[in-house]
């Protein structure tokens, strides 16, 4: 089954990938190609020209860079983008903080922060996690005191991804205690280089820095950097969290590494005489890895044709689900092309990613199967969406 776009839609799609071909950099796009983490500048470079485009936030408003696509070309730009191996536009900076401050915050913070997230001048991290409010975010409780014009912040975020990287982070704060604990939470933005504020290290299983804890110890942060509504804060995340998962089908990205398995297993390797695509359990996963990719595909598109997300639109729940399972896959089948080899491809451990371009290509591989097992917790745990999804359907069984 093929999607059917209409002849606008086609066109699109092959300016597209004309324009990610021509203007991305050949040594950026094959760094994400092989899996191989990309230099901070090199990722603000991609951005900038995805930016000068208006391909890096065509969601937006008008007025701060948005494009007036309909979501199956926004949907078709976030799949070539992927595709073709080219860097996304950094989702904490255009898919999480810049809708939220465009629509909940002033005047003078849009002014302020909206162009450079667009351009990745400024660089945002997410605090949300805490060592014990993972899933159950709600039990969070870092506080931010009111004092006059400041808040005085005090707590600990973890699993804080670019936080090294970041000059700024957006955290939930508690700033009150409420009956509900989903009230009494705050949405606050943190200059990382505040006085209080430091960020320590986690190395993570795939052998790269991209994780961080984030103390702060009487941070002082002016009262001008609340989003929204004091106490509002658990809304506006349910509202990012809502763009988040429709954004985490990673269909593109899915695909690009279904057909990279696929040409790897159709390759001589060592000195078997046949490939792994005649090897009929390889064959059934790369192809039903594939099906269930077209289905997460016309799924997707139903989901982004649809209204616009608004909170936490438990369909969404699908895309996080299925979209991370299917990397894991083919994940798996990416390491599967590899054999033996795999044991003796190097292992970046502890290495930045400048070293990491003198070792061998296939340590990506090798990297990239231990980093997809964190797509099963992060952005909520599939246990936590399941959940969601079962509460919905059957909110509509007692309905009828």
């Amino acid at each position: 089954m093929e999607l059917q776009f209409n002849e606008g839609e086609r066109a699109f799609r092959e300016e597209v990938r004309a324009f990610l071909l021509d203007n991305i950099p050949e040594r950026i796009r094959q760094a994400v190609y092989e899996e191989r983490p990309l230099p901070r500048d090199w990722m603000i470079e991609a951005q900038q020209i995805l930016n000068s485009a208006g391909y890096a936030v065509p969601h937006w408003p008008i007025e701060w860079g948005g494009r007036v696509w309909s979501p199956v070309k926004r949907a078709i730009l976030a799949q070539e983008i992927d595709r073709n191996s080219v860097p996304k536009p950094l989702p904490f900076n255009v898919t999480l903080i810049g809708p939220i401050i465009a629509a909940f915050g002033t005047e003078d913070q849009k002014q302020r922060f909206l162009p450079g997230i667009a351009n990745l001048d400024i660089w945002f991290c997410q605090g949300f996690s805490e060592p014990n409010a993972g899933s159950d975010l709600a039990s969070l409780k870092m506080s931010a005191i009111r004092e006059g014009d400041h808040y005085r912040v005090n707590g600990r975020k973890i699993w804080t991804t670019y936080a090294h990287e970041a000059d700024w982070i957006f955290c939930l704060v508690r700033t009150s205690r409420e009956e509900r604990k989903q009230q009494g939470i705050s949405f606050l933005l943190i200059d990382l280089e505040t006085p209080g504020v430091e960020v320590s290290p986690i190395q993570s299983i795939d052998g790269f820095h991209h994780l961080n804890e984030v103390q702060f110890d009487d941070a002082i942060v002016p009262a001008e950097n609340l989003v929204g509504e004091e106490g509002k804060g658990w809304d506006y995340a349910r509202y990012l969290l809502g763009q988040e998962r429709t954004s985490m089908g990673n269909v593109g990205f899915s695909r690009r590494r279904l057909e990279r398995s696929r040409a790897l297993a159709g390759e001589a390797a060592g000195e078997r005489s046949e490939t792994l695509l005649g090897d009929a359990d390889f064959l059934r996963r790369q192809t039903w890895a594939e099906i269930r990719l077209k289905a997460l595909e016309i799924t997707q598109m139903r989901v982004v044709a649809s209204a616009p997300v608004q909170g936490a639109d438990p369909k969404t729940s699908i895309l996080k689900t299925e979209g991370g399972e299917l990397l894991q896959e083919a994940a798996d089948l990416l390491l599967d092309t590899m054999g033996p080899e795999a044991l003796t491809a190097g292992f970046p451990a502890g290495i930045g990613p400048e070293e990491f371009y003198g070792i061998d290509e296939r340590s990506g591989i090798l990297s990239a199967y231990f980093s997809s097992r964190k797509y099963s917790i992060f952005g909520g745990s599939n246990e936590i969406q399941r959940n969601i999804l079962a509460g919905s359907v059957l909110r509509l069984g007692r309905k009828r």
